[in-house]
């Protein structure tokens, strides 16, 4: 059986190689690409343990080289990023960091419109007013978000951006805030000392242990599972995927079963012209997608007047509008920012508001969630940038811990909830991103979002997402690298793929893929093949999927 899957890996079909995911030399340092490796190198090919047994790598690029490729660094950027060595360009990585950027600067928009349009149980708003700042609560979300990138960038060399966690935020303002008696700065201080322990556990070693102990197969799950998450996501924001008004179905094809109004022809031109330029090997092609799609979006708005879905108070009055942000050119471009949110948080209010139990409860749900989201999202861009080891774990995967653990602790520190690893990174990727000098640009363009905030909403959901599906494509070419003859692992695996997408949580997907490859351990006689720390994981992801269970146990509400 493996002689076969490893025959028929050399043998595949491999998908054309494209100018933009070239010469992405990863660890290996021999420049195949994403694409060029699948053709090269069985994308999973056998690898031998030290025990004998055969074992499967994760990806064509973590394989270790069978000669070495003297590389000469250009200068001293070249020489910090590992630019050349990486096997990209300083274009590229500009390139991709502006892909990222807007592809993720949705966010700015979004999270206020979540965390900032609800009150506290006391009536009060982020910022302490009667009335939503909306305004602050962006400046705050791009300053974070701007920072924690940069970091990234600098310390961990690693082409991942960071900001505010859509699911977390939810969780947030409507799981903590609105509890009784609990204020935003006490929600705020308990996203805080989520993030200082999670802190602790990645510099004490505890998370990356973690991380290794995860089957290499179950992290290439993981990278697949958030490819089709991300594409859902794409389809979903763009409005070509919709709940239907009436009936037992879940979802449908845009308006009652059939593709309407020029947003959606935005949307499906974006999409196309992205495919044919990646086919045509058209470098940039995702950002000349993007930006090419809001250009028309802004010409359609101001021709037709089509406007927003919704209208002042959040109700839908205008199915076939806009998604998110109406795309036309702001009266004012720049806006002085403010920041009077920084600090405002307390952080162990909570423990007089609503008990030690509780406080233990809610920290242990944000940080399982963020625990494993970012491993999950590493791995993914990691995979998809050549940039994982022999083992299947991203270059510099510490010190991207270290930042990701941080930004959990100045989001709450900025009031704008727990700051994450974002997975539309991909799309950075997908443009040649290898470094963090191309989080650097990310993360330099979301602060100079802080004063051009106008600017940022011009980006409809209906121009950034055709990139999240191309993305979402590209990571899914690497279910190849799980062996699905294998009972044992596969059906862990398949659980993990499918579960993201389809309980919008990355979290779910990978909790029920571990408990599960356990359980098959266990019954099939295998137990002490388990690794103590995936014992440990599944058994938390058991407690954090009975967690309301527990919580009426407890009598907690």
């Amino acid at each position: 059986m493996k002689v076969r899957h490893q025959q028929s890996d050399h043998e595949g079909n491999a998908p054309q190689r494209h100018p933009d995911l070239e010469d992405s030399s990863g660890v290996a340092g021999e420049g195949l690409g994403v694409f060029g490796a699948h053709r090269a190198k069985p994308m999973c090919p056998l690898q031998v343990a030290s025990s004998g047994r055969s074992t499967l790598g994760a990806m064509p690029a973590t394989l270790v080289p069978r000669k070495t490729r003297t590389v000469v660094a250009h200068g001293a950027l070249d020489s910090f990023f590992k630019i050349t060595e990486r096997g990209s360009s300083v274009s590229r990585e500009v390139r991709g960091g502006f892909a990222t950027f807007f592809t993720m600067a949705y966010i700015v928009v979004l999270n206020p419109l979540i965390i900032g349009t609800q009150a506290d149980s006391t009536g009060r708003f982020l910022g302490g007013g009667g009335h939503p700042n909306l305004a602050m609560v962006a400046a705050a979300t791009a300053l974070v978000a701007g920072v924690m990138t940069l970091l990234m960038g600098v310390v961990a060399n690693f082409p991942l951006a960071l900001a505010t966690g859509l699911g977390l935020n939810a969780f947030v303002t409507f799981g903590i805030a609105k509890l009784p008696g609990m204020t935003w700065p006490d929600a705020m201080g308990l996203v805080v000392l989520e993030g200082l322990i999670i802190t602790v556990l990645v510099l004490t070693g505890f998370r990356k242990a973690v991380f290794h102990a995860i089957p290499s197969a179950l992290k290439t799950a993981i990278s697949v599972g958030i490819g089709l998450f991300i594409t859902i996501i794409g389809l979903v924001d763009s409005g070509i995927v919709r709940r239907p008004a009436v009936g037992p179905v879940p979802v449908e094809l845009g308006v009652g079963g059939f593709l309407a109004g020029w947003p959606t022809l935005v949307f499906v031109v974006g999409l196309l012209s992205i495919i044919v330029m990646l086919v045509k090997k058209v470098r940039g092609a995702i950002l000349i997608g993007i930006v090419g799609s809001t250009v028309v979006a802004i010409v359609l708005e101001a021709l037709v007047g089509i406007g927003g879905q919704l209208d002042g108070k959040g109700k839908l009055v205008n199915p076939t509008g806009w998604g998110l942000n109406v795309p036309k050119i702001p009266a004012t471009l720049v806006d002085i920012p403010d920041f009077g949110l920084l600090g405002q948080f307390s952080l162990l209010g909570s423990f007089a508001k609503i008990g030690a139990v509780s406080v233990i409860l809610l920290v242990f749900t944000l940080l399982l969630a963020d625990f494993f989201d970012t491993m999950g999202t590493m791995v993914a861009i990691g995979s998809e940038a050549g940039l994982l080891d022999k083992e299947g774990n991203p270059v510099n995967a510490q010190k991207i811990l270290i930042v990701d653990s941080l930004a959990a602790a100045a989001g709450g520190a900025g009031s704008v909830s727990s700051a994450t690893a974002y997975i539309e990174s991909a799309a950075g990727v997908g443009e040649g991103a290898r470094t963090g000098l191309a989080s650097v640009v990310t993360g330099l363009l979301f602060l100079l979002a802080t004063f051009l905030s106008p600017l940022v909403s011009v980006v409809p959901y209906e121009a950034a997402t055709p990139a999240l599906v191309v993305v979402g494509f590209l990571m899914m070419q690497q279910v190849r690298g799980i062996e699905w003859d294998d009972l044992e692992i596969a059906i862990p695996a398949f659980l993990t793929i499918v579960l993201m997408p389809f309980t919008y949580s990355i979290t779910a997907g990978i909790g029920a893929g571990f408990v599960v490859f356990v359980l098959l351990k266990v019954v099939l006689g295998k137990a002490s093949a388990v690794h103590p720390l995936m014992w440990a994981i599944s058994a938390m992801f058991v407690l954090y999927f009975a967690i309301d269970p527990i919580k009426s146990l407890l009598g907690v509400h």
